[in-house]
This record gives C-alpha cells, sequence and structure tokens, in this order.
C-alpha cells in the first residue's frame, strides 16, 4: 500500500506563505511528478510529505494513517536526492546495505535484497567497486538501489537526474520507469523538466507559487490545459499564446496553437512572417517567425525536409480545429 494524502497542507517561513492551503491525493502504485518553474514550492512539498520539513498547518496522511508528526525514519518512504550521498569509503555492497543495517536486517534477508535490487539495477557486477569507481549514472543507480532494499511504501525523487548529461538522463528516466512497472511502488517524482514529466509520469502536478494549477495525466494537461500557465509550462516547444486583435477574432483574450498544428507554405496562409532562426533537427525542423503582425514570436514545428532559412518569408496556417481558447483570466474557454 502506498496512497498518500495531503489535507490543507500549508507551510510558511515566517510571514512568507510558501504553500497556501492545498489538498492533493497521490494513489497506491501511482507515478505522480511534480513540476514547475524554481521556486514554484515542489522540492518543499515533498519533503513535507517525506517529513523532512515541518507543516504549519494541515495533515499529511500515508495509507489511512496520519502521519504529520511521525518522524522520517517511521513513515515507511525512501527519499532519492539529486545528490547521490554515497559513502565514498564502502563498496556498492555496503552502501546499498546501510540503511538495512541500521534497521537490524539480519544478514541473509540483506544478502536477498542487495541481490534482487544489484539484478534490478544492473549492478551485479558492480558491487565490490566503490562510488569512485563508477559513472554517474551508476552511482545515481546504487542510490535508487539503497532506497530499493528498504521495501518502501512508496519512493520520494527530487530531480534525481539533474546532474546527468542528456543521455544518461534519456537512459535513466527508462529505467525509473521501467522500475516502477516492475515493483508497482508508489514513485513522487520532482522535477523542473516537463519532458521528464510528459514521459514518465501517471499523474502530473503543475505546480506555480505553492498553488495547483492542474492535476491530470500527461495527455489532459497538453490536449486540455485549464489555463495560460499550464499552456504555456506544458509542451516542448511550447505552445504559442496570442493576445489582441487576432484573440478577438475567436472571442478570447488569449489564444493558443502548438507549434505542431501550424502549417508552413512559401505561398498562402493566414499569417505571415520572416525565418529568424530554423533549428534543424533532423526529422523536425522549428521555425522561430518575426515580424508577423502578431507581436509574439511564433514557432512552428516542421517536418526535416522543410528548407526554409533565416531571412526566408513565410506564411503559416493555423489549424483551428486545434485552437486553444482562454479568458481575461487566463481560463480555458470550452
Amino acid at each position: 500500500m502506498g496512497q498518500i494524502k495531503l489535507n490543507q497542507v500549508t507551510k510558511s517561513f515566517g510571514d512568507v506563505e510558501v504553500i497556501p492551503p492545498l489538498d492533493l491525493t497521490i494513489e497506491d502504485g501511482e507515478f505522480a511528478v511534480f513540476v514547475g518553474p524554481s521556486g514554484c514550492g515542489k522540492s518543499t512539498l515533498l519533503r513535507m510529505i517525506a517529513g523532512l520539513e515541518d507543516l504549519t498547518s494541515g495533515s499529511v496522511e500515508i495509507d489511512g494513517t496520519d502521519a504529520t508528526t511521525t518522524p522520517p525514519a517511521k513513515r515507511g518512504l525512501a527519499m532519492v536526492f539529486q545528490s547521490y550521498a554515497l559513502y565514498p569509503h564502502m563498496s556498492v555492497r555496503k552502501n546499498i546495505a546501510f540503511p538495512m543495517r541500521m534497521a537490524g536486517v539480519d544478514q541473509a534477508e540483506q544478502d536477498r535484497r542487495i541481490k534482487a535490487a544489484a539484478e534490478a539495477l544492473n549492478l551485479t557486477d558492480y558491487l565490490d567497486r566503490r562510488p569512485g569507481q563508477l559513472s554517474g549514472g551508476q552511482r545515481q543507480r546504487v542510490a535508487i538501489g539503497r532506497a530499493i532494499v528498504r521495501e518502501p511504501s512508496a519512493f520520494l525523487f527530487d530531480e534525481p537526474l539533474s546532474n546527468l548529461d542528456a543521455a544518461l538522463r534519456v537512459g535513466m528516466r527508462l529505467e525509473i520507469c521501467e522500475m516502477h512497472d516492475r515493483l508497482k511502488t508508489t514513485m513522487i517524482y520532482v522535477t523542473h523538466d516537463q519532458v521528464e514529466a510528459m514521459t514518465m509520469a501517471d499523474k502530473i502536478v503543475v505546480l506555480q507559487a505553492g498553488v495547483i494549477e492542474q492535476v491530470g495525466s500527461p495527455l489532459e494537461l497538453y490536449h486540455k490545459p485549464r489555463n495560460v500557465f499550464v499552456a504555456g509550462f506544458i509542451g516542448s516547444p511550447k505552445m504559442n499564446l496570442i493576445s489582441g486583435a487576432e484573440a478577438e477574432k475567436h472571442g478570447a483574450r488569449t489564444i493558443g496553437i502548438r507549434p505542431e498544428h501550424i502549417d508552413v507554405t512559401g505561398d498562402s496562409g493566414l499569417w505571415q512572417g520572416v525565418v529568424g532562426v530554423a533549428e534543424h533537427l533532423g526529422s523536425d525542423t522549428f521555425f522561430h517567425i518575426h515580424n508577423t503582425g502578431l507581436a509574439e514570436t511564433i514557432t512552428v514545428r516542421a517536418p526535416g525536409e522543410v528548407s526554409f532559412d533565416n531571412g526566408d518569408v513565410i506564411h503559416l496556417s493555423p489549424r483551428l480545429d486545434q485552437l486553444h481558447r482562454f479568458d481575461a483570466q487566463g481560463l480555458r474557454i470550452e
């Protein structure tokens, strides 16, 4: 079991309230991702769940039991930090075993859990090495293995891949997702990278200034963002947001159109502009279009073989059935 429920939790530092009253339920077995810009409160919220940060008010329930005043070590949760925090003088085996030794687990059970974790994380051949002999990705797997052997009710990940290079991050994302599929254990993952959120989560929690802006599956947030903030945050490249006269034509204060929902031609279209930068990525090309008369720079995603370059005049045709409309408060108009 691993249901986690937050009931009207708040957090203040002196007179500054960083988490206004907030309710959230993470169901048993879910992979939930907290995502938002730096300073939005996502790591603070995770630390409150872990018991590493006191609540100012409200309560935290774990599997239906009030854990608000329960010490971190007694909550049945395992946390993986951005820093690997491995003991450099200990072997991988001893690093993984450390929390079990502290908990008084007998040696036979320690050996069983270490073997299972090492097999799951492809660390079997590295158990007798020290952290300094491992790559960054291997060290992060050791930190995850140390969490696995605790057999927790839930795993809490605080930006665990931010120290890795791009290729390693992609590989570790897949490994963590595969681990979740095998273990079926609740996981809460904090990141500022919305691509990680989209590719890993069952449920995404979008935060801004300590407030939950929207909760839903990746595709729910992508296709039906509830406000301008979520529309602009979820998606890469981000959604084009246009205000002014063009939005008023559609009965909105702001309209949004994703880069892949704009067709480009050289001769005619609803909008016209000049290519500022063309990013040729092989399978795709991203065009950043200036001087459209819309005030905003428009980003377009086109097939890789489309060959406009810097300075070319380009015509744009947004697919009107894919238009998102938002009112004066920034909320979605259905």
